[in-house]
């Protein structure tokens, strides 16, 4: 399973560092969001990357195994090892869509509690 700590932790995160309007002379919540901002920028990054790069392999795996099935359609360990690594294809793209919930889970809560102390850049 890849880190989601940033995600799992950023209700907390925002609750500790980034004030209410009453709070908010004591703390430089801009310079706070923006951190934020950047370290979920680079963990949604990196694990795209990684899923990514899983499914790329897991994909090639596959297809090798069909030819090899190919080939050889009464190898019964062939088929099982296929079917093995067809489902592990399954849940590594499943993965992504998990991400894209997380993810966006998490910008909604950093937009709510950032978007007046942080504009994050046009390009991103």
């Amino acid at each position: 399973v890849w880190q989601r700590t940033i995600d799992d932790r950023i209700v907390h995160e925002l609750n500790t560092t980034v004030p209410t309007a009453s709070f908010a002379g004591k703390i430089d919540a801009s310079q706070t969001c923006k951190q934020l901002y950047e370290s979920l920028m680079a963990a949604h990054a990196s694990r795209d990357r990684v899923i990514k790069n899983c499914i790329a392999q897991t994909s090639e795996v596959v297809k090798n195994l069909r030819e090899e099935r190919e080939k050889n359609l009464d190898d019964l360990t062939l088929l099982k090892q296929l079917r093995k690594e067809q489902t592990k294809l399954k849940w590594m793209q499943s993965e992504l869509n998990v991400e894209e919930v997380v993810n966006d889970r998490s910008w909604k809560v950093f937009n709510e509690r950032c978007r007046i102390h942080f504009k994050p850049p046009k390009n991103e």
